[in-house]
């Protein structure tokens, strides 16, 4: 019987431990099941949301800030880019000009006149210069080097009108606004990627546009090698130095004090950007009206030159030469300076009279037992130094710190004190700096050290491609024109 027994509760505890096994195996299968569906439920669901973002990406809206302009991307989905390229197929032929020397050069700027004032970073232009590498030059002197900044750039680029008979430079001004076209031009260094169709449009408001018509590849796939590859504005202003080794002799530095970089990505066939231009100090004509602008930059009035400006723009150079962030330090208008600054000028002149120093002697002289330190040829600052100094501390501690039983202490705590001093104001100063570019403490840096700053100097041998200037518009030629390389 015992053997029995003994072989039953054998039998009764394998069956228990296979049905554990068993439940076990099927958790397990259940647990990979599900894991493998999962999976599959993710994948869809991801490749969905891709699909989604893909078919939505045809129809889209970006809105950005700038500082200076806001800036509207519009998918080639969106009505508004059909609606912001310009045919000029319709438009006046007499107004329409095909120029004939950049439709047939490459790397060729030429000026054009523009017959309204085109506001740029709040200053006023009648003349641009227009190259084949997809961009407009807004400055003032034609150097070499119009790539660096200054520049208009719905697409810069190494583009060359001269490789094909198809690719012409269109521009037209109707009196409201100017439309210039690369029409069909292709890249010098691939030209099989295909041609390249846009425009830009400045407007007399100041509102700029980009349309693209025909983008053939993604605009970060252009090669950057020969030529810079930009999509967006920027703007500088000219300083210039004197040499000292050289008499009469100056070199002129631009210095870009701001830059508009717009998303390469989003550039794709039938897709726009639009640019609205934002209030500037320089639209103020009064020290009333500047001193209490409610706009995004600290505007300040200089009485010299009668302007209102934050310092950076393109008159920076007679800002800095009238001394204008010195004058602008109290941001105070006249008439207010004269009704503020006439009783304290009046209080320093009563100070200066003898009298005064008698009145400021006599009345400090009875609350210590010894007389001021200082001679009577100093001046009333070091005077009144003295004097706290007695006020403050009795006799025996003076006469105890003249023979100075711990000068090595003394000396030590306050180095420590001065040097610590002098790490939080460097603090202090670099964080006032960032947060106020446009402070006078900033504008000091830039004058002082400007190879801290993206600065392009009149140099040859720099990376940045060479523009030649060809004959006004009235002067153009027919045919086929060799441009100067680097």
């Amino acid at each position: 019987m015992h053997v029995f027994y003994f072989y039953l509760v054998v039998t009764a505890m394998s069956c228990t431990i296979s049905i554990f096994k068993c439940v076990y195996i099927l958790y397990t299968l259940y647990s990979i099941i599900r894991a493998q569906t999962s999976q599959i439920v993710s994948r869809r669901a991801t490749l969905s949301f891709e699909l989604y973002l893909h078919s939505s990406s045809q129809s889209f809206r970006l809105t950005r800030y700038h500082n200076y302009y806001t800036s509207k991307t519009y998918g080639p989905s969106d009505p508004m880019s059909k609606d912001l390229w310009v045919n000029i197929d319709q438009m006046d032929k007499d107004k329409v000009k095909i120029h004939g020397i950049l439709s047939n050069t490459h790397r060729q700027a030429a000026r054009v006149n523009l017959s309204f004032d085109f506001p740029f970073y709040g200053h006023y232009l009648r003349e641009i210069t227009v190259a084949t590498g997809g961009f407009i030059y807004t400055g003032d002197v034609v150097h070499r080097m119009l790539t660096a900044t200054q520049y208009i750039a719905p697409l810069m680029a190494n583009f060359d009108p001269s490789l094909s008979r198809n690719s012409t430079v269109i521009y037209s001004d109707n009196g409201t606004a100017l439309v210039v076209q690369w029409d069909h031009v292709h890249l010098q260094d691939n030209y099989s990627l295909g041609s390249f169709t846009f425009q830009a449009t400045l407007h007399k408001t100041g509102r700029i546009v980009f349309a693209y018509k025909e983008i053939p590849v993604e605009v970060s796939q252009i090669s950057s090698v020969n030529h810079p590859v930009k999509v967006g504005l920027s703007d500088a202003f000219v300083l210039v130095h004197k040499i000292q080794q050289i008499p009469n002799v100056r070199r002129r530095t631009i210095y870009e004090y701001h830059r508009v970089e717009l998303t390469k990505t989003k550039i794709t066939n039938s897709t726009a950007v639009e640019m609205m231009p934002l209030p500037t100090c320089l639209q103020f004509t009064s020290c009333s009206s500047c001193i209490s602008s409610q706009i995004s930059f600290n505007c300040s009035w200089c009485h010299r030159l009668n302007r209102c400006s934050t310092g950076f723009d393109r008159h920076h150079q007679d800002w800095m030469d009238s001394s204008c962030p010195d004058e602008t330090k109290d941001k105070m208008c006249d008439i207010a300076d004269t009704t503020y600054l006439y009783p304290f000028t009046t209080t320093v002149a009563a100070k200066t009279t003898p009298k005064g120093k008698e009145a400021t002697a006599g009345r400090e002289t009875p609350s210590t037992s010894h007389p001021p330190t200082s001679v009577p040829t100093e001046d009333d600052t070091k005077i009144a130094l003295h004097l706290r100094d007695n006020q403050v501390m009795p006799a025996d501690s003076a006469v105890d710190r003249v023979k100075g039983t711990h000068p090595l202490h003394t000396g030590l705590i306050l180095g420590i004190l001065l040097v610590m001093l002098i790490m939080i104001a460097g603090v202090l100063i670099t964080v006032y700096i960032y947060h106020h570019p446009t402070s006078a403490a900033s504008l000091f840096l830039i004058e002082r050290r400007p190879s801290r700053w993206p600065a392009m100097k009149f140099r040859r041998g720099s990376g940045h491609p060479a523009y030649a200037e060809v004959e006004p518009v009235g002067q153009e030629k027919e045919g086929f024109i060799e441009s100067e390389q680097c």
